[in-house]
């Protein structure tokens, strides 16, 4: 879907298969650029490569003038399909120097994060070309720039993207969803990335990978609700840690799960993981404080 005249869409749905019975129905949403040459943001879970290709030729051009992939981050529905079309468009990834390990080996990403199903959403691992730093501008060409921004919390090399001509900002998997899974390493800094992004001026249209397209005042909202789950988890973690009743993570995971009305397929060790971020940030009752204690 075409969203501004440069910037286009794509929604990729997938399965996660969190038992032989169970399957988990997600998506993620992958970006295109068109310029003199097509930028691809992020490439999706394997297979995805044919639903790529297929849209960039139904708009007249061809998969072979994608001339980089930039990575917003390295888990598997965001570099599912990366080795294919590295392959087939035979162009550079670029990706943060945080995400690289992932990138390249991702036996490596999977014994350190094994998220169920790995292998049936990433094609395999991928060498990476460019590292990109906060701050970076990348010419596009045809006087298409893309600004690099780096917000980690989500993952510690987590990027977003803004294009100050169409005041588009892609931003990953930055903006935690309410009421959806809460996906995050480091709480603390999450809150960080996302005020960072809310200090951006010009954005006009918000281009998450977890959710519909946002424009004009829902840009602003969508950020600022996106702060106020964080704190609504992170209060329902403290809470239920502080009663010491609980000291099995997976428990505690479960019984916050449950607070915040999330299904109970969401009681899981990734989700568990997120949690233990609050735990370790429990000094910061409130994450919303403008000045608040990281911890050792």
């Amino acid at each position: 879907m075409q969203i501004t005249e440069h910037v286009h869409a794509l929604k990729i749905p997938f399965q996660v298969p969190v038992s032989p019975e169970i399957n988990i129905d997600r998506f993620v949403n992958v970006f295109l650029i068109f310029g003199e040459d097509i930028c691809l943001v992020d490439c999706g879970v394997a297979s995805a490569d044919k639903v790529i290709f297929d849209y960039i030729r139904s708009t007249g051009r061809k998969p072979e003038e994608v001339s980089l992939i930039i990575q917003t981050h390295s888990h598997p529905d965001h570099i599912g399909a990366l080795q294919t079309v590295k392959e087939q468009c035979g162009c550079p990834v670029a990706a943060h120097a945080s995400e690289i390990n992932w990138i390249e080996d991702v036996e490596l990403q999977f014994s350190e994060r094994p998220v169920p199903g790995f292998h049936s959403l990433v094609g395999g691992a991928t060498k990476v070309n460019r590292v990109l730093n906060d701050g970076d501008m990348l010419d596009l060409g045809g006087g298409i720039e893309l600004e690099v921004i780096h917000t980690p919390g989500h993952s510690k090399g987590s990027i977003s993207l803004f294009l100050p001509n169409e005041g588009v900002l892609i931003s990953g998997d930055v903006l935690p969803i309410p009421g959806d899974l809460p996906i995050y390493e480091d709480v603390l800094a999450s809150v960080d990335s996302i005020r960072k992004l809310q200090q951006i001026d010009g954005v006009d249209v918000l281009l998450s990978s977890w959710d519909e397209t946002r424009q004009g005042s829902d840009v602003k909202r969508v950020m600022e609700e996106s702060l106020q789950w964080l704190q609504s988890i992170h209060e329902s973690v403290i809470g239920t840690a502080a009663n010491g009743s609980v000291t099995d993570p997976m428990q505690l995971c479960a019984q916050v799960v449950a607070k915040l009305g999330l299904p109970q397929i969401a009681a899981n060790p990734i989700v568990a993981g997120s949690f233990a971020a609050n735990l370790r940030a429990h000094k910061s009752r409130n994450l919303l404080e403008k000045d608040v204690m990281q911890d050792d």
